[in-house]
């Protein structure tokens, strides 16, 4: 009964329109046209799937036995019930994969590997493109350094950056230490980007042993097709291929329910199994804390219940205990070193206590209430109806049709069941709508929608036992949308992924070279929205109340009021006093249609002063992004342009030639321009 209540859960996430319900708050737009083509995927799916199964029916309805009656398989039956031919089940999954073991695993980890590592460089460049990503690869980069932080530049606004605390006299990303940790050792290799393949190669390894946990008495034929789905996952290749944490956590979560798999497997089975999985719940803590936490305290539930068992389950608890605490307390240290607290983290520091889980006002203004934690779950699962397989068809579907048909869970289903469904919880209270290759929020969920989905296989197979019709037909329509998944993987999601965010995806090193600047200062010119920003950060404004006034004030009244608070050198409350009036007429504000900078907002009819107007034609000139400059080893120094204040930041930099660095145009992926500063007038 639990099982069919998920199920229909599932479907009602994925496929109602739930934030479309809701009046106010999140929306799903798009929500019609992809009902659409769902209902159009069904209906070639299941169109094929069910005209191959009536072929072969009618052919062995036709077909004249030699020896004996067509069987339901389609083998020839002597009548005999003990022939073991009469009940052999058809599976494609054993006529394409063979028999199983290690080396397949093996086998195809590596290719798994390979893959993850072309989709790194070929459709994200091998850089980190979004800005969680950057901030990550700089802070590994101290790491491997051997730094926890590095001073505080003089005149930070030159060089601030979203989601680095620079508050003090010290500087560091705002993340937990573990994800940037677990990158420093891709910058101890030679690349940060080889550390998603392999956490991605290793996840592949791990799965398919819980597969042998989990459902012990399948085919080898399912174990090795469920494993290869698990590795060719669009939702996973792509996060794999990232810079992002999400992947890193994965591998530790799955390392944790393996060795827990095996700590409760038996009643003598080795406590050292207890430590490994607390060890991996604590690393992926260190990385993600909600992700880790919703794993752990199922994990610490069960343990605890079977402790009451013997020596051995009390000494897998104890050393699970200790397994959890070596992470932990290295990330406390961090924290300590860092924030000034043990438990206080860095995301916390630099937005306040709206940035944490609950329901009050998000750090970028709007409430987080229950209905809109409801709003974003809703989000998530219809996004993970898309970007799971890229099936024509609602992706979950198979999954839930396997919850309903198969009630029965073993133990560790049901600790990953609690698990999912206290991520779940945890991103309901969460105000965020993390989007990115997906939703990344969901990732951790990867093995269980994958697992639920290939089971429908075997629900279908148990259902039907004396009937390959119905395999038939799932068989094929499953064929059927994963050559579909193909084709549009290929031709529309890889394309989409390489031909976006252009920007963040420079190699400066190569262009510099070609310009043939080096050790040199280089100031990078940004867009007039990214300047206001900075320079409101400068005035003491926090980085909450800075998101909140640009989204909600015209950009040429911040404009006239921080030249006015620059002048004066007003900072701090007496700052933010003067630039909150300027949110009364945020409800006309519209994103500004003169700048490419779409972020900028504008107030319709205001008349722009000379200044706003000048800034609004640089943009329109073309602009970068100073953060991917920032990982540059090239010998240069990289900093915000500032218009105006060029020779503050000269002076922190004695005997380094001066370039501005501008783009030719505002189209995207528009050449450089190195223009050296000093020899002619600035901007």
């Amino acid at each position: 009964m639990a099982t069919r209540l998920i199920a229909l859960l599932v479907l009602a996430l994925s496929l109602l329109p739930i934030s479309g319900l809701i009046p106010g708050g999140e929306s799903d737009p798009e929500y019609l046209a992809r009902v659409i083509d769902w209902a159009n995927g069904l209906a070639l799916c299941g169109g094929l799937g069910g005209l191959a199964a009536y072929i072969v029916r009618a052919r062995r309805r036709r077909a004249v036995p030699a020896g004996g009656a067509i069987g339901p398989s389609g083998a020839r039956s002597t009548g005999d019930p003990s022939d073991p031919a009469a009940d052999q089940p058809l599976g494609s999954a054993d006529l394409l994969v063979g028999t199983a073991g290690p080396r397949f695993a093996w086998v195809l980890a590596g290719l798994a590997f390979v893959i993850y590592a072309l989709i790194a460089q070929q459709v994200f460049s091998g850089n980190p493109l979004l800005v969680d990503e950057i901030v990550q690869v700089l802070q590994a980069r101290w790491y491997a350094a051997g730094h926890l932080s590095v001073p505080t530049p003089p005149i930070r606004e030159f060089f601030s950056l979203l989601h680095v605390v620079d508050l003090g006299d010290r500087t560091y990303s705002q993340f937990p230490a573990g994800g940037p940790a677990m990158l420093a050792l891709g910058t101890l290799l030679g690349g940060e980007w080889l550390v998603g393949p392999i956490v991605g190669a290793l996840s592949v390894l791990l799965f398919a042993r819980l597969l042998a946990l989990l459902e012990p008495g399948a085919s080898r034929g399912w174990h090795r097709g469920t494993t290869a789905l698990f590795a060719l996952t669009p939702f996973g290749a792509f996060m794999f291929g990232s810079h992002m944490n999400h992947a890193t956590t994965l591998v530790w979560l799955l390392l944790a329910t393996v060795a827990l798999g095996l700590a409760t497997a038996r009643d003598d089975a080795s406590p050292v199994w207890g430590l490994v999985a607390g060890v991996a719940l604590g690393a992926a803590a260190s990385i993600r804390p909600m992700d880790g936490a919703a794993f752990a305290l199922p994990a610490a539930g069960w343990l605890l219940w079977r402790a009451r068992l013997g020596a051995r389950p009390l000494m897998t608890l104890l050393l699970s205990g200790v397994g959890i605490a070596l992470p932990l307390g290295a990330l406390m240290w961090v924290n300590l070193r860092t924030t000034g607290r043990p438990l206080l983290f860095g995301y916390d520091l630099l937005w306040g206590a709206g940035h944490g889980v609950g329901f009050h006002r998000s750090p970028w203004g709007p409430i987080h209430t229950p209905l809109r934690g409801l709003e974003l779950v809703g989000l998530y699962f219809t996004r993970l109806s898309i970007y799971l397989f890229e099936t024509p068809f609602p992706a979950l579907v198979p999954a839930a049709m396997a919850l309903w048909l198969r009630p029965v869970l073993r133990p560790l289903d049901r600790f990953l069941f609690a698990s999912a469904l206290l991520v779940i919880i945890g991103y309901w209270a969460y105000w965020h709508d993390g989007f990115y290759l997906g939703p990344r929020f969901m990732f951790s969920l990867l093995p269980v929608l994958v697992l639920w989905s290939a089971r429908s296989w075997l629900a279908i197979s148990e259902r039907f036992v004396r009937g390959s019709l119905p395999r038939i037909a799932l068989g094929v329509s499953l064929s059927v949308g994963a050559l579909y998944a193909a084709v549009t993987i290929a031709i529309v999601r890889a394309e989409q992924y390489r031909n976006g965010m252009t920007s963040m995806r420079v190699h400066i090193g190569q262009e510099s070279a070609a310009a043939g600047v080096h050790d040199a200062l280089v100031l990078v010119k940004e867009s007039w929205g990214s300047q206001l920003i900075v320079r409101l950060w400068a005035r003491g404004v926090s980085r909450s109340e800075t998101e909140i006034l640009y989204r909600t004030a015209d950009a040429c009244r911040i404009e006239t009021v921080l030249q006015e608070l620059e002048v004066r050198d007003v900072r701090g409350a007496a700052a933010l006093e003067r630039l909150r009036p300027l949110q009364a007429d945020s409800a006309l504000l519209v994103p500004s249609t003169r700048s490419p900078d779409y972020t900028e907002r504008m107030l319709p009819g205001l008349s722009y002063s000379a200044e706003c107007e000048a800034s609004i034609r640089r943009d329109q000139q073309g602009f970068s992004q100073l953060a991917p400059l920032r990982l540059a080893e090239d010998g240069n120094v990289y900093a915000r342009w500032l218009p105006g204040r060029e020779a503050e930041i000269e002076a922190q930099y004695p005997g380094r030639a001066v370039y501005l660095l501008e783009r030719e145009s505002s189209a995207l992926g528009a050449p450089f321009i190195w223009r050296r500063l000093g020899l002619q007038a600035s901007p």
